[in-house]
């Protein structure tokens, strides 16, 4: 998904600031009109390749083969990227970018969430190609095919793999993390709790001794071991090395004072409670504040002209008849517009995402009949009533599976379905702090926290009606 400009550095000036979002934008177009020609050649180029051969793809050059898969690949049109890297593979088996091939069509078959299809073909890639930055970046990725089909064990034992056969791979901390956490998961507890012990030792004074430690925390609370999860809540708070890390000193906080609340000490738990709503901007601040129910503390100045500017309501004829048919609350597709597409309906991502809320073609297509677009193209999705109807489709979709949980829709939306799953059954208690500390991919993490404040903004600037306060 295509995520908002990052902020200027403090000592940018507005104007420097505003200059770097025009090119920023100007960059984004660019790669999204030069991604859509390069799809259209390629279709284009199918078609007329296949008209010739009676409806089968030729054998072409190796390079073409790979530049049409990278095109298809690139717009999520998966089943032809593979179509290309299946003649590449089996016509030019000495060439030098057969990894590449490999490892894209394992990830094709990963984003289909066809996961133990996705293993078999990163084993190809690691049995012949292991020393290859694919073939590294192949096993640790079977690692994550495991995890997502639920087989916490099999996962466990690939990224102890990883950890053996390259000890100063690119991705051997985040190897003894999906450890702990597969073997969590798995209900293993005394081997999740060894390789927290290992990671603490092997990399003190780290993020990676701070994520280990996170990893108790969230541990502990599931399991219910109140005492246990405060205990290593300050454990973790002592550390002070969170830059980097996937947690926070707020975050830290609010766990150990949600152990306190399940433990019986309301006083201690409120105490930090208190303390935390007093921070602005804190996604766990704002869960504070509405946890104690303190009138005033967290208000933004709904009257306050710049926050209108900086939180309007761009197509709201749209959004109203969408989003209220879907049972969605308009407000929160507002916070996901201006963090996905900063409301521009030409925008597109690396990733293929297009529009206002930045839709996959792949998953558009699971809803377009029912949206009303049966004959839905790639470039539909530019449309702002089109992408519209779809998207608050899809959100009020997620939002039924997960409950209505909006901070599990918001990470479904960037990493997922089956990981926002997978985050939401272990998230016990069941509170949403507790879902923002497992979700896994610092990406998401963020993300998460930065459509959660935008919709808290919108919510106390506008009625559900998006009449302004």
């Amino acid at each position: 998904m295509l995520g908002e400009a990052s902020p200027a550095h403090p000592s940018c000036n507005m104007k420097t600031f505003s200059l770097f979002l025009i090119v920023l934008g100007f960059v984004l177009s660019s790669y999204s009109q030069a991604s859509d020609a390069s799809l259209r050649r390629a279709i284009e180029a199918d078609n007329a390749a296949r008209a010739g051969s009676g409806g089968k793809l030729p054998v072409l050059t190796a390079a073409e083969h790979l530049s049409r898969a990278e095109a298809y690949m690139g717009n999520r049109l998966f089943p032809e990227a593979r179509e290309h890297w299946a003649i590449y593979l089996e016509n030019y088996p000495e060439d030098a970018s057969i990894p590449k091939a490999l490892f894209g069509t394992a990830r094709s078959f990963m984003w289909e969430r066809e996961y133990l299809k996705a293993v078999e073909w990163f084993d190809r890639l690691v049995k012949d190609h292991a020393m290859t930055k694919e073939g590294r970046e192949g096993l640790a990725f079977k690692g994550a095919s495991y995890v997502r089909a639920g087989r916490n064990l099999e996962a466990a034992r690939t990224y102890e793999q990883y950890t053996v056969m390259f000890p100063k791979g690119e991705r051997i901390e985040s190897a003894y993390l999906n450890i702990i956490d597969a073997y969590r998961e798995a209900g293993e507890y005394d081997k999740a709790d060894e390789w927290i012990q290992k990671a603490v030792s092997d990399f003190p004074g780290t993020s990676t001794e701070t994520n280990a430690l996170h990893a108790k925390v969230r541990m502990e609370l599931f399991r219910g071991r109140w005492k246990a999860a405060a205990e290593a809540a300050d454990r973790m708070l002592d550390v002070r090395s969170f830059s980097g890390s996937m947690t926070s000193a707020d975050e830290g906080r609010y766990l150990k004072a949600l152990a306190f609340e399940k433990g019986g000490k309301a006083t201690e738990a409120r105490s930090i409670f208190s303390s935390l709503a007093q921070s602005p901007g804190s996604y766990f601040g704002g869960l504070a504040a509405d946890r104690i129910e303190v009138a005033g503390i967290r208000k933004t100045g709904a009257s306050a002209p710049r926050l209108v500017r900086e939180y309007p309501t761009p197509f709201t004829a749209a959004l109203l008849k969408h989003a209220k048919k879907q049972r969605v609350d308009p407000r929160f597709m507002l916070a996901v517009m201006k963090q996905e597409s900063s409301f521009r309906p030409s925008a597109k991502s690396p990733a293929g995402a297009r529009g206002l809320v930045q839709l996959v073609f792949d998953t558009a297509i699971k809803y377009k009949d029912e949206a009303g677009y049966p004959d839905l193209e790639p470039d539909d999705l530019y449309d702002p009533e089109t992408n519209i109807a779809i998207g608050a489709l899809y959100i009020r979709r997620i939002k039924d599976e997960f409950g209505g949980l909006y901070e599990a829709v918001a990470a479904s939306y960037n990493a997922g379905e089956d990981n926002a799953a997978r985050w939401l059954n272990r998230t016990k208690p069941r509170d949403p702090g507790v879902f923002a500390a497992e979700v896994g991919f610092a990406e998401t993490k963020n993300y998460v926290f930065k459509v959660m404040n935008n919709y808290r903004v919108y919510r106390e600037l506008y009625t559900e009606d998006l009449r302004q306060k």
